[in-house]
């Protein structure tokens, strides 16, 4: 944990996710800054801040979470606000970036959100930005302002070390071979093998996979499922239902963003091989939603060193190796 000057600083967050806003700010030992939301009648919205931002360093914590556009309306908001009223720096902090999917043009007459959605950023005033794991990494190549990608995945590393799982017969799998690199790393650091799926996005709701999985994972019991996020769960439950059929006795599905539309995490939950969905805090997950196989690491402690190190200028390029301290106060079990 560290502190800082919180006369230098300004510390507001958005309505999708106060919560995580206020685990970053107790790890800094600062206050968080109240904003003020107002509705008129008319549906327009009306937001602000409460407290001089003038000559400070300005940090808005807001995950892009459903309802997805009224989240990106706020931020935008605030940082307008922030920047029209003389914010020495304005900082966005984007757990979950959302859109982070249109990174290309992929089909005739469609927008590549992803950079539409950079450019209204910059315009708004943004001087920085930081995300966790970007579904496309390029995505970081849309702004002209600095950008810091954190990663979740030494928390993840530190989970499985931690409850000192036996690993042994055990492999990790990307669903994806666009998302095997990061697969791959995670694997390198637990000291086991990795595998990738080809597989084919049919419709929202539907995938195929390739034969080749099966080979690749002949003589396992246990298989990791490494992915960035998941939303209708239509990926991981198809892939969970080949895996079973090919013998696999134990699944673990770890994301580090659980966006879980409908009903995906109580499909994933019906599965008895699989034995826990162990994700991130970057989306809040309702309630009605928690299940005994969800297990959540909070990133509040990996938001907070990276804010810390950028305040007083120091490299966060060594951030990925965490220290054990973080690593200590960013678990927590559901």
């Amino acid at each position: 944990m560290h502190t800082l000057n919180p006369s230098d600083i300004r510390f507001f967050s958005g309505q999708s996710h106060p919560e995580l806003a206020a685990g970053i700010a107790s790890y800094l030992s600062i206050p968080l800054d109240t904003t003020y939301f107002t509705r008129f009648s008319n549906d327009n919205l009306y937001i602000q801040l409460g407290a001089s931002v003038r000559g400070r360093s300005v940090f808005i914590v807001q995950s892009l979470t459903p309802p997805v556009n009224e989240h990106l309306m706020e931020l935008l908001m605030m940082l307008d606000i922030a920047h029209g009223a003389g914010a020495s720096e304005v900082h966005a902090i984007i757990p979950y970036f959302s859109y982070a999917r249109s990174d290309k043009k992929d089909a005739p007459r469609i927008s590549i959100t992803a950079r539409l959605i950079a450019d209204l950023l910059q315009t708004a005033g943004v001087t920085h930005l930081m995300t966790m794991t970007l579904h496309s990494p390029q995505v970081h190549g849309f702004f002209s302002v600095p950008t810091d990608p954190l990663t979740a995945r030494p928390l993840f590393v530190w989970y499985f070390k931690e409850k000192k799982r036996d690993l042994k017969d055990t492999i990790v799998i990307s669903p994806d071979v666009g998302r095997s690199k990061p697969a791959a790393r995670f694997a390198a650091r637990l000291g086991i093998g990795m595998a990738a799926a080809q597989k084919q996005r049919i419709s929202d709701d539907k995938v195929v996979f390739g034969n080749s999985i099966e080979r690749q994972v002949e003589g396992f019991r246990r298989v990791l499922i490494y992915d960035d996020e998941i939303a209708t769960g239509a990926t991981v439950l198809e892939l969970c239902n080949l895996l079973i059929q090919w013998g696999i006795e134990e699944i673990s599905v770890i994301c580090t963003h659980a966006v879980f539309t409908g009903n995906s995490m109580l499909k994933l939950a019906n599965i008895p091989e699989l034995t826990e969905i162990i994700t991130t805090d970057t989306v809040p997950i309702p309630q009605e939603k928690h299940n005994p196989k969800l297990r959540v690491i909070s990133v509040a402690p990996v938001f907070g060193e990276a804010i810390w190190r950028n305040s007083t200028r120091q490299s966060i390029g060594d951030l990925f190796t965490y220290s054990d301290e973080i690593i200590e106060e960013a678990i927590y079990e559901d």
